[in-house]
């Protein structure tokens, strides 16, 4: 029987925290998107969720599209 390389993708969100000074909540948000220095992220994990896509590679290590099962 032969052996072959199969990659699963999982969708996963990795979330990172910032503590940044503000004069309310939705100029806390505007500087932690626009970033700068001054804004430190903290990694605080990765939350998986169902969508997934399952595929075979080849000998390159390249995708076969015609066996991907899924949708990620």
């Amino acid at each position: 029987m032969a052996r072959f390389r199969v990659l699963s993708r999982v969708d996963a969100y990795v979330d990172y925290i910032a503590e940044v000074e503000a004069t309310d909540a939705d100029e806390a948000a505007a500087i932690a998107f626009d970033g700068g220095e001054d804004v430190i992220w903290t990694p605080q994990g990765v939350t998986e969720f169902d969508d997934r896509r399952v595929v075979t590679l080849d000998a390159q290590g390249a995708e076969v599209e015609a066996t991907a099962r899924g949708n990620a």
